[in-house]
């Protein structure tokens, strides 16, 4: 392919969902293109805004946490390992929503309680709290919905 085919396939791709920086360098370097090349047609997209790095994160960060409902620690991760730099990451996860956030972390922690079996309250609470880590959610956040969540695990079975 030339270059302009390649510019023109990965401003469409650019079009269609939000690509990071990281992810087009990535997809150029499948092109047997010349260097020079390379740094012309990434030079355009950013600045044509087919790229965007802070518009990635935050469609993102807004997609992980309703969707795949991932915790904060987990999203930023997601983001570092992109390249994404901290700033952009911090002003991204701004956009998180406190309630409906921790209302997410309910609703996964009443689903998992209705299989999780253990001796006592403390086994099954250590389970859940393990459960939500792996999720990416924060310690602070687990222990506010499960101390809040508790008087109600009666009715969750």
């Amino acid at each position: 392919m030339t270059a302009d085919e390649t510019l023109y396939k990965l401003a469409a791709k650019c079009s269609t969902s939000e690509q990071c920086l990281s992810d087009i360098e990535t997809k150029l370097t499948r092109y047997d293109l010349p260097d020079e090349e390379k740094t012309r047609i990434l030079k355009h997209l950013v600045e044509e805004k087919y790229i965007d790095d802070s518009r990635y994160a935050e469609a993102f960060v807004r997609d992980k946490y309703r969707f795949n409902k991932w915790g904060r620690i987990k999203i930023a991760q997601g983001l570092r390992m992109k390249g994404i730099d901290n700033d952009t990451i911090s002003s991204a996860m701004e956009a998180i929503d406190e309630d409906e956030y921790l209302g997410i972390l309910r609703d996964l922690i009443k689903a998992k309680r209705k299989s999780t079996r253990g001796k006592n309250d403390y086994e099954i609470n250590g389970k859940l709290m393990r459960f939500a880590t792996g999720r990416g959610f924060e310690y602070a956040a687990i222990r506010q919905c499960l101390g809040s969540a508790a008087d109600d695990f009666e009715e969750w079975d």
